[in-house]
């Protein structure tokens, strides 16, 4: 049991109104949890509180009663006795008259109430009491919205779990409710008022019961809110949008039958609105109302819904915007338009509902049938005037939705227009009684008339979408649907004639697309109930084909032909319709593998590439048989050049990689059923190498582009797969004789320095070697972390002394060992024959590189002997030591590192730093001035090089080290980088006494804070400001710095437009106003790069929304300077300086703030 003193001193807390909020909140779950706990219990509480209770201090007696309610709340699921339960919702009913406690009252009465029945619930008796006082006492709205809120939770609670309860209440209850909620305001009561009209509506369902004469009394009050009109201030996110609002007031509406005279005629009324969201929520709220009123109520509103219905659409749709030039054979695009989309949703539920009466008014329409009348006067798209062009998409609109709603609806609407739209494209009746078969390759020579020709395919493609749609309807006989099925049977043949002949004979965009679109529709019927023939779809298939192979300079044709062919395909694969894919694969298949067989060079190979990835992407097996082919045609390329040297050929194979990497790849991972594809092609490019004994190929591109195939293929293979792939690269390497790859000899061979060469061996690798070891690097950089690379300490070497001949591969490959080295991407451990640290030790300890304890660079070993950095750069000018290459190769080792957080990284960032400092000083004068001036120029390219290596340490590679390819990749590690270098280079950059370095050392801080995530920048903004636009001046004044200054300079338009910032980056800008614009001003003129220019005013812009005495003395200054780039060459250009003119011309019309 509770001490009373503790108690008293818990609920004096509480009741305190002088307490803070969180004293309050830490007493109330303190005596909750005696209770819970069973320390107190609840009839020892409540004769506790018994004075705070009763008291006739009103601020103290409802503070009482609110901490009992409170506790109640939390204890919803402690089981309580019936006794306690009728004891305390009796003492809280009784509350409910007392205006001055009412809060506790009404969150009492709702804990009590929402109990679960395993922990007690009030009885029906009790929860009528609770109805009939909230009905007798409470006037809800004049109170506080807090309590509004309160009245409107129990009552929904009331009408949701005790409905037997207060149902026979009736016409009091009723009318108390309709008291509440009216001139209700705030969107959170709103929300819970159009609930209870719609739970109450559910008690009452006769409609000469005791709801029936306050219908239109409650739905005058919920009309009020029609169209909602929601203006809350944005300052007070209550989770509450105008969309719930709507919706909520949607269901209120459609809730009730009885609501039907009352709500349609005010819903139609507001569809002539001139607001649009007024018209948008009409044509919904119509849509809900029409399935929930039933056909009897809504017979009656037919005409006027149908009226109203057609007029949406015929003022709301406009030209689609992408006219007939779009290679989607979906549809017309209109833009963006809700309402015609709503209009056409209403016209589909209404017809459903009443498919008769709605067909026989749509039939019959006086408009429609002027429009059917006006089609014959315009030949061509182009003749039809906008307004007409509106219409006429209008009733294609309405005649598509009609026909795909039902079978019913399909034939009435084909029965009263198809005969009449074939009459007027001149394929009327009497031509069908001739001798033309399906076979007969006679063309209509006479134009089509478009508005016919678009209003016939929108009524295939409705009728097709019914019955693809639906399975039962493709099973049923013909009979189900004759009049459509037979009219479609009897003029299919002329229609695909019609179809071609528009494709031959019209120039006209319009005509096209649509000829294109009529033809894949009546290929792309259900086998079961197509109307055309096996005989007329291969025909069809062959027009395309010719298209594909013979009118590729029509753009729009061809590539409208090869979608329709892509969607022929991808329809008969995913209705697996067996007979239409084995002509699909005779036709169009084998005809689109030949193409890159054949040497016929009338058809550009892109576009033969183009067609064969867009075909092999429709189906499984489609891409099975292009792979096949694919890869013959590929192989017989390389087979050309690595015997004969093609150059032709060279060009071609190119394509085709790029084709095979970029389109075809992908999508055999995506779906991922092919895994002996994705293997069969690194392996026999390997065996077709191995069969060559020598080949020469001068085309560095073909390397280039099978490299980025070999690592795509290796990238999507399973671990089996590449674990296959590498051992058979691995043997290939091996049986070369430039390639030492016994272990017990290469362990005992030093990186060969003599007279700092490489070996003669590898200074004379052949073509088809530096083949062999850029293809086996491109494995190993696309490999898995859990896959095993064979002999990997004589690999290592093998890495290192190619890096050092300028091989970039083999050290992008180092860099992937050590990121992979040990360790799968979920970051457990793998055996290995060697261990990371021991592959880090063959790396650095192979007398190219030594180390310091402090990790500086400071000698290089040459012969055995050590040799300083001058010596080293003297050895440079003499072609002796690959420096620069060996930075460049540290670089890819590095970024390796980094991704997986070892701390190895610090010791190859040193290094570079080193390169920065210690070459920065001047050379002694040497007798010959010329060797002098050669190795300023090579130190200072080696300073460059160790510079960049920051960028290669930073930036995202698409080349290696990234997902794709497997690597490891720590969360944040730009973010750690970037905070572990940023105190070492400030002090560095600040004490350097040398040009040359503090260039280079600026050089360096551009590239690690462009690729730093902005986010962690901002948190050093003001200690990087200054030195950001030291770095911007010393790039501006070379333009081969122009990609490294603009991201730069993206970086400083981040910190400048970041709506978000802290105070420390704004103060920083606001500090060093006048050095931000000094160097953006001379940014304005910058003559290398247009996005620097554009870039440099848009942050002038941003700058113009500083403190006013900060920025107005520059004023003039970026005026003056604005005013030439008014004349710059480039239009965006010119349009930022109009901006940025008016930005700081209106700053001496603003008043001082600070």
């Amino acid at each position: 049991m509770a001490e009373p003193s503790q108690l008293s001193h818990l609920t004096e807390s509480f009741v305190d109104s002088s307490r803070s909020p969180t004293q309050q909140a830490a007493s109330l779950d303190k005596i909750a949890s005696l209770v819970k706990n069973d320390v107190l219990t609840m009839e020892g509480l409540v004769r506790e509180m018994q004075m705070y209770l009763t008291t006739t201090d009103n601020i103290v007696r409802a503070r009482g009663i609110l901490l009992l309610a409170e506790v109640l709340t939390c204890l919803a699921t402690k089981p309580l006795d019936n006794a306690t339960l009728h004891s305390l919702i009796g003492f809280f009913t009784d509350r409910l008259a007392d205006w001055k406690a009412l809060r506790g009252a009404l969150v009492g009465c709702l804990a009590l109430m929402r109990r679960k029945s395993s922990a007690g619930v009030v009885t029906s008796t009790d929860a009528k009491a609770v109805a009939e006082s909230f009905l007798q006492n409470l006037q809800v709205q004049s109170l506080g919205q807090h309590d509004r809120k309160l009245c409107f939770e129990l009552l929904e609670c009331l009408l949701e779990r005790y409905p037997n309860t207060v149902t026979p209440m009736g016409d009091e209850l009723i009318y108390g409710i309709c008291e509440a909620v009216d001139s209700e305001k705030d969107p959170q009561c709103l929300m819970l008022t159009f609930h209870i009209v719609e739970v109450l509506v559910q008690l009452f369902p006769d409609t000469s019961g005791p709801f029936a004469s306050f219908a239109g009394d409650l739905f005058e009050i919920l009309s009020c809110y029609f169209p909602i009109h929601f203006t809350h201030p944005r300052g007070e996110d209550l989770g509450i949008k105008r969309d719930d609002l709507s919706r909520a007031l949607m269901l209120a509406f459609s809730s009730t039958p009885m609501f039907e005279p009352f709500a349609i005629p005010l819903l139609l009324e507001k569809l002539s609105s001139s607001l649009p969201s007024a018209k948008l929520d009409s044509l919904k709220y119509l849509s809900s109302c029409t399935s929930n009123y039933g056909p009897e109520r809504m017979a009656k509103h037919a005409r006027a819904i149908w009226l109203s219905i057609k007029d949406a659409l015929y003022t709301s749709l406009q030209e689609p915007t992408l006219s007939f030039t779009s290679e989607s054979l979906d549809g017309l695009v209109f833009q963006e338009n809700e309402i015609a989309k709503e209009a056409l949703t209403l016209l589909q539920q209404v017809i459903m509902q009443n498919n008769g009466l709605f067909l026989s008014l749509i039939v019959e329409d006086e408009d429609i049938n002027i429009i059917l009348n006006a089609v014959p006067s315009y030949e061509s798209y182009s003749d039809i005037p906008l307004q007409g062009k509106l219409k006429l998409f209008a009733a294609g609109c309405i005649l598509s939705i009609s026909t795909k709603t039902s079978v019913a609806c399909c034939n009435m609407i084909f029965e009263s227009f198809f005969p009449r739209l074939m009459e007027i494209l001149g394929l009327s009746e009497k031509k069908l009684s001739g001798d033309h078969s399906p076979k007969d390759n006679y063309l209509i020579s006479k134009r089509l008339n478009f508005g016919a020709l678009y209003l016939s395919v929108e009524l295939l493609a409705a009728c097709r979408d019914l019955i693809a749609g639906s399975t039962q309807i493709a099973c049923k006989s013909v009979s189900t649907y004759e009049t459509s099925h037979c009219m479609l049977h009897s003029f299919s043949n002329l229609l695909t004639k019609a179809f071609c002949s528009t494709l031959v004979t019209s120039p006209h965009d319009a005509d096209i697309y649509f000829g294109v679109k009529g033809l894949q529709i009546l290929a792309t019927f259900p086998g079961d109930v197509s109307p055309v023939p096996i005989s007329e779809f291969e025909n069809i298939l062959i027009t395309f084909m010719s298209i594909i192979t013979v009118d590729f300079k029509k753009t729009l044709l061809w590539r409208l032909a090869l979608k329709a062919l892509m969607n022929i395909g991808s329809f008969i694969d995913k209705n697996n319709e067996s007979e239409k894919i084995l002509s699909y694969m005779r036709i169009v298949v084998e005809k689109i593998v030949s193409l890159v067989s054949l040497d016929d060079v009338t058809m550009p190979f892109p576009l033969k590439l183009e067609a064969i990835s867009g075909i092999g992407r429709s189906g499984l097996n489609y891409m099975l048989h292009i792979i096949q082919g694919f890869e013959e045609a590929l192989f017989a390329n390389l087979s050309e050049i690595y015997v004969h040297g093609n150059v032709k050929s060279a060009k071609v194979t190119i394509w085709l990689l790029e084709c095979y990497s970029n389109k075809l790849l992908p999508w055999i991972h995506e779906n991922g059923v092919f895994e002996e594809v994705l293997l069969r092609f690194p392996i026999n490019i390997w065996k077709q190498i191995e069969s060559c004994v020598d080949f020469s190929v001068p085309e560095k591109e073909l390397l280039d582009a099978m490299m980025t195939a070999m690592k795509h293929a290796v990238a999507f293979c399973s671990e089996e797969s590449q674990n296959e792939i590498i051992q058979k690269s691995y043997n290939v390497l091996s049986s070369s004789t430039s390639f030492p790859l016994k272990e017990s000899v290469a362990l005992t061979i030093p990186v060969q320095l003599e007279g700092l060469q490489l070996t003669q061996k590898m200074d004379n690798l052949s073509c088809r070697d530096e083949w062999i070891l850029s293809l086996f690097a491109s494995v190993v950089i696309a490999v898995r972390p859990q896959t095993h690379i064979p002999n990997v300490k004589v690999i290592l070497n093998l890495f290192i002394t190619t890096l050092l001949k300028g091989h970039v591969p083999a050290a992008q490959a180092l860099g992937s060992i050590v990121n992979k080295f040990g360790k799968s991407s979920t970051g457990s451990e793998i055996s290995s024959d060697c261990t990371l640290e021991e592959a880090l030790d063959i790396i650095f300890q192979l007398k190219l590189w030594t180390h310091l304890n402090n990790g500086a660079l400071l000698r290089c070993s040459v012969n055995g002997s050590e040799m300083g950095h001058t010596d080293l750069c003297q050895a440079v000018v003499n072609n002796k030591l690959p420096q620069i290459l060996a930075i460049t190769g540290l670089s890819w080792i590095g970024k390796g590192l980094l991704l997986r957080g070892h701390d190895k990284v610090k010791d190859v960032t040193m290094i570079f730093l080193e390169c920065l400092l210690s070459n920065g000083n001047a050379l002694p004068l040497s007798q010959n001035s010329l060797e002098n001036s050669c190795e300023q120029d090579l130190r200072a390219s080696v300073m460059k090089s160790a510079a960049d290596a920051f960028r290669v340490l930073m930036s995202d590679s698409e080349v290696c080290l990234n997902r794709k390819f497997h690597a490891i990749i720590r969360p944040l590690y730009k973010q750690r980088f970037f905070s572990t270098m940023m105190p070492i280079l400030q002090p560095l950059i600040m004490k350097s006494d040398s040009l040359l370095s503090r260039s280079m050392l600026y050089r360096a801080f551009a590239h690690i804070i462009s690729e730093t995530p902005l986010v962690a920048v901002l948190g050093e903004a003001k200690k990087l400001i200054p030195i950001l636009l030291d770095c911007l001046s010393m790039l501006n004044k070379d333009a081969q710095d122009k990609d490294t200054l603009y991201s730069l300079l993206l970086v400083l338009s981040g910190i400048l437009t970041d709506k978000d910032g802290n105070a420390k980056w704004q103060e920083a800008v606001v500090d060093n106003a006048h050095l931000v614009i000094n160097c953006l001003t001379g940014l304005i003129a910058y003559p290398h790069m247009m996005l620097v220019r554009e870039t440099a005013i848009q942050c002038l812009v941003a700058m113009s929304e500083l403190p006013h005495a900060r920025i107005y003395p520059m004023r003039i200054q970026v005026l003056q300077a604005i005013s030439k780039a008014l004349d710059d060459s480039r239009r965006a250009v010119r349009q930022e300086a109009v901006r940025c003119r008016q930005a700081w011309a209106s700053i001496a019309s603003r008043s001082l703030h600070f």
